[in-house]
């Protein structure tokens, strides 16, 4: 199983190629520590300032023309990275401007991706969805038909058709709360409040069941000692 990522770029509202670099270096380090792989970064880039940051990351490049946008930059972020990787069963939809996600995160996503792999999974934070959300590719195709739409949006009308959707309390301010938030002034983070994967089994039940069963009557003393 593995679980891409695609960073993408702001489109009408444009931050500075200053601001968009140093959100791309610090998100690349966070979704790689996280274990996503491969990274694609979706970002205009005009003055070349974002990919000389990807070059010296574990990303790969995929400029894109300044102006509004929709689905269409995730989905061809999400075409590059099955071409880089054809193992690839999921991408995260991961606006740069949610800069703040750690990578304890990453990997709680990728665990529920694992036990439920067809849904579409978003985290939460006190209850609130928010980014990176987790896409199966299956999702691909619904996706190209919706071009035009906003990343977000395009995602709950997949819900909207009947995509199973999970969302996951991941206890990170981060989820919700982007770039516009100074760190100093995030709510602390939390941490999910059980494993994303669900609860884990719990293996000693059926020997505490089995401890206060009555045991069955001692055998008799054998013929030898009679």
């Amino acid at each position: 199983m593995t679980v891409a990522a695609v960073l993408i770029g702001p489109g009408p509202s444009m931050l500075p190629s200053e601001a968009a670099a140093e959100f791309v270096s610090a998100l690349t380090d966070v979704a790689w520590a996280g274990g996503a792989t491969p990274i694609v970064v979706v970002v205009p880039d005009p003055e070349g300032i974002v990919a000389a940051v990807v070059a010296d990351r574990p990303a790969s490049m995929l400029p894109v023309e300044r102006g509004p946008h929709g689905a269409v930059w995730f989905v061809r972020g999400m075409v590059a990275a099955t071409e880089l990787v054809r193992e690839t069963t999921a991408v995260f939809l991961w606006p740069v401007r949610y800069r703040w996600i750690d990578a304890e995160t990453v990997t709680s996503l990728i665990e529920a991706h694992g036990a439920d792999p067809a849904a579409l999974v978003r985290p939460a934070f006190r209850g609130e969805p928010g980014f990176p959300a987790l896409v199966p590719v299956a999702f691909r195709e619904r996706l190209e038909a919706m071009a035009t739409v906003p990343g977000g949006e395009a995602l709950d009308r997949l819900v909207a058709e009947g995509v199973p959707l999970r969302i996951v309390e991941l206890g990170d301010p981060g989820i919700v709360h982007d770039a516009s938030t100074p760190r100093d002034q995030l709510p602390p983070f939390e941490g999910p409040p059980e494993p994303a994967g669900g609860p884990p089994p719990d293996w000693n039940e059926a020997l505490g069941q089995r401890a206060v069963e009555p045991d069955a009557a001692p055998p008799g003393p054998a013929e030898d000692e009679r």
